[in-house]
Protein backbone atom coordinates (compact mmCIF):
# COMPACT_ATOMS: atom_id res chain seq x y z
CA UNK A 1 0.00 0.00 0.00
CA UNK A 2 1.10 3.24 -1.17
CA UNK A 3 1.62 6.34 1.21
CA UNK A 4 1.19 10.18 0.51
CA UNK A 5 4.28 11.80 1.29
CA UNK A 6 4.56 15.67 1.51
CA UNK A 7 7.64 17.80 0.97
CA UNK A 8 7.97 21.45 1.93
CA UNK A 9 10.80 23.81 2.11
CA UNK A 10 9.97 26.41 5.27
CA UNK A 11 10.61 29.47 6.44
CA UNK A 12 10.48 29.59 10.42
CA UNK A 13 7.11 31.72 10.25
CA UNK A 14 5.77 28.75 8.16
CA UNK A 15 5.79 30.40 4.86
CA UNK A 16 6.08 27.97 1.79
CA UNK A 17 5.17 30.29 -1.13
CA UNK A 18 7.97 31.62 -3.64
CA UNK A 19 11.01 29.35 -2.11
CA UNK A 20 12.66 29.70 -5.20
CA UNK A 21 13.62 33.35 -3.21
CA UNK A 22 14.46 32.62 0.07
CA UNK A 23 15.94 28.85 0.14
CA UNK A 24 19.01 28.79 -2.61
CA UNK A 25 21.40 30.22 0.18
CA UNK A 26 20.88 27.12 2.44
CA UNK A 27 20.84 24.56 -0.41
CA UNK A 28 24.04 22.03 -0.25
CA UNK A 29 24.56 18.79 -0.97
CA UNK A 30 23.04 17.10 2.59
CA UNK A 31 19.61 18.94 1.12
CA UNK A 32 20.41 17.64 -2.23
CA UNK A 33 20.60 14.08 -0.96
CA UNK A 34 17.40 13.75 0.60
CA UNK A 35 15.49 15.69 -1.94
CA UNK A 36 17.08 12.98 -4.85
CA UNK A 37 16.15 10.16 -2.30
CA UNK A 38 12.45 11.63 -2.05
CA UNK A 39 12.42 11.66 -5.90
CA UNK A 40 13.99 7.98 -6.64
CA UNK A 41 11.32 6.31 -3.78
CA UNK A 42 8.16 7.77 -5.38
CA UNK A 43 6.02 5.74 -6.91
CA UNK A 44 3.77 8.52 -8.41
CA UNK A 45 3.54 12.28 -8.07
CA UNK A 46 0.31 14.04 -6.49
CA UNK A 47 -0.21 17.89 -6.95
CA UNK A 48 -3.21 20.43 -7.06
CA UNK A 49 -4.19 22.30 -10.12
CA UNK A 50 -2.12 25.19 -9.48
CA UNK A 51 1.04 23.03 -9.14
CA UNK A 52 -0.06 21.25 -11.69
CA UNK A 53 -0.36 23.86 -14.31
CA UNK A 54 3.30 25.69 -13.56
CA UNK A 55 4.92 22.38 -13.03
CA UNK A 56 3.89 21.05 -16.54
CA UNK A 57 4.33 24.32 -18.33
CA UNK A 58 8.02 24.79 -16.52
CA UNK A 59 9.04 20.85 -17.00
CA UNK A 60 8.10 20.02 -20.99
CA UNK A 61 9.94 22.92 -21.89
CA UNK A 62 13.03 23.66 -19.55
CA UNK A 63 16.82 22.95 -21.02
CA UNK A 64 17.58 23.55 -17.49
CA UNK A 65 18.23 20.58 -15.18
CA UNK A 66 17.67 18.13 -17.87
CA UNK A 67 17.89 14.91 -15.54
CA UNK A 68 15.07 16.03 -13.23
CA UNK A 69 13.02 17.01 -15.92
CA UNK A 70 13.43 13.75 -17.15
CA UNK A 71 12.35 12.02 -14.45
CA UNK A 72 9.53 14.35 -13.82
CA UNK A 73 8.14 13.79 -17.36
CA UNK A 74 8.11 10.03 -17.06
CA UNK A 75 6.83 9.48 -13.69
CA UNK A 76 2.89 8.81 -13.19
CA UNK A 77 1.18 12.36 -12.09
CA UNK A 78 -1.71 12.73 -10.81
CA UNK A 79 -3.73 15.65 -9.90
CA UNK A 80 -6.77 16.47 -7.78
CA UNK A 81 -9.29 19.09 -8.78
CA UNK A 82 -12.91 19.82 -9.21
CA UNK A 83 -12.06 21.94 -12.22
CA UNK A 84 -9.47 20.62 -14.25
CA UNK A 85 -11.37 17.80 -17.13
CA UNK A 86 -8.24 16.93 -18.80
CA UNK A 87 -4.57 17.05 -18.17
CA UNK A 88 -1.91 17.23 -21.26
CA UNK A 89 1.43 16.38 -19.58
CA UNK A 90 2.46 13.02 -20.12
CA UNK A 91 1.66 9.97 -17.92
CA UNK A 92 -0.87 12.38 -15.74
CA UNK A 93 -4.25 11.66 -14.64
CA UNK A 94 -7.03 14.14 -13.48
CA UNK A 95 -8.63 12.55 -10.11
CA UNK A 96 -11.87 14.59 -9.71
CA UNK A 97 -15.57 13.93 -8.59
CA UNK A 98 -15.07 11.71 -5.36
CA UNK A 99 -11.52 12.96 -4.86
CA UNK A 100 -10.93 10.92 -0.92
CA UNK A 101 -12.61 8.20 -2.48
CA UNK A 102 -10.15 8.07 -5.74
CA UNK A 103 -7.19 8.70 -3.41
CA UNK A 104 -7.53 5.75 -1.56
CA UNK A 105 -8.13 3.85 -4.71
CA UNK A 106 -4.99 5.05 -5.77
CA UNK A 107 -3.19 4.20 -2.24
CA UNK A 108 -4.26 0.99 -2.47
CA UNK A 109 -3.49 -0.27 -5.85
CA UNK A 110 0.16 1.45 -6.20
CA UNK A 111 3.39 0.39 -4.06
CA UNK A 112 5.68 2.69 -2.90
CA UNK A 113 5.33 6.68 -2.45
CA UNK A 114 3.04 9.01 -3.61
CA UNK A 115 5.60 12.08 -3.41
CA UNK A 116 3.97 15.55 -3.11
CA UNK A 117 6.09 18.80 -3.26
CA UNK A 118 3.65 22.26 -2.82
CA UNK A 119 0.18 22.21 -3.09
CA UNK A 120 -0.06 24.02 0.47
CA UNK A 121 -4.28 24.04 -0.15
CA UNK A 122 -4.25 19.93 -0.89
CA UNK A 123 -2.01 19.21 1.70
CA UNK A 124 -4.45 20.84 4.28
CA UNK A 125 -7.05 18.99 2.34
CA UNK A 126 -5.67 15.81 3.03
CA UNK A 127 -4.61 16.26 6.63
CA UNK A 128 -8.30 17.08 7.42
CA UNK A 129 -9.55 13.98 5.63
CA UNK A 130 -7.15 11.43 7.13
CA UNK A 131 -5.42 11.18 3.74
CA UNK A 132 -2.07 12.72 4.14
CA UNK A 133 0.35 10.07 5.79
CA UNK A 134 3.90 11.97 6.19
CA UNK A 135 4.67 15.37 6.51
CA UNK A 136 8.32 16.14 5.31
CA UNK A 137 9.54 19.75 6.46
CA UNK A 138 12.90 21.49 5.33
CA UNK A 139 13.04 24.51 7.74
CA UNK A 140 15.04 27.01 6.70
CA UNK A 141 16.64 29.57 9.46
CA UNK A 142 14.86 32.69 7.88
CA UNK A 143 12.16 35.00 8.63
CA UNK A 144 9.95 35.54 5.31
CA UNK A 145 7.30 37.52 6.70
CA UNK A 146 4.76 37.25 4.20
CA UNK A 147 3.31 35.14 1.94
CA UNK A 148 1.07 31.64 1.86
CA UNK A 149 1.63 29.72 5.17
CA UNK A 150 1.14 26.16 4.86
CA UNK A 151 -1.07 26.24 7.99
CA UNK A 152 -3.20 29.32 8.10
CA UNK A 153 -6.64 29.50 9.27
CA UNK A 154 -6.97 25.74 9.87
CA UNK A 155 -8.34 23.29 12.91
CA UNK A 156 -5.94 21.67 15.01
CA UNK A 157 -4.18 19.00 13.86
CA UNK A 158 -2.18 16.73 16.02
CA UNK A 159 1.27 15.64 14.31
CA UNK A 160 4.13 12.75 15.73
CA UNK A 161 7.64 13.73 15.07
CA UNK A 162 9.11 10.15 13.61
CA UNK A 163 12.38 11.66 12.15
CA UNK A 164 14.43 14.83 12.64
CA UNK A 165 18.27 15.99 11.76
CA UNK A 166 20.06 19.27 11.19
CA UNK A 167 22.07 20.33 8.19
CA UNK A 168 25.11 22.46 8.10
CA UNK A 169 23.32 25.53 6.44
CA UNK A 170 20.93 25.13 9.76
CA UNK A 171 17.95 24.22 8.02
CA UNK A 172 16.09 21.33 9.83
CA UNK A 173 14.77 18.27 7.96
CA UNK A 174 12.06 17.42 10.22
CA UNK A 175 9.40 14.45 9.12
CA UNK A 176 5.82 14.40 11.09
CA UNK A 177 3.01 11.69 10.94
CA UNK A 178 -0.31 12.31 11.86
CA UNK A 179 -0.80 11.39 16.03
CA UNK A 180 -3.80 9.16 15.74
CA UNK A 181 -3.40 8.27 19.65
Amino acid sequence: MAKIISNFFISLDGVVESPDQWHFPYWNDEMGAVVQAGLQSQAAMLMGRKLYEESSAYWTTTDQDQEIAALFNAAPKYVVSSTLEKADWNNTTVIGGDVAAGLRELKERLDGDIQMSGSATTVRWLLANGLLDELKLLVHPIVVGRGQRLFEDTPTHPLKLVESQTFQTGVLNLTYVPDTD
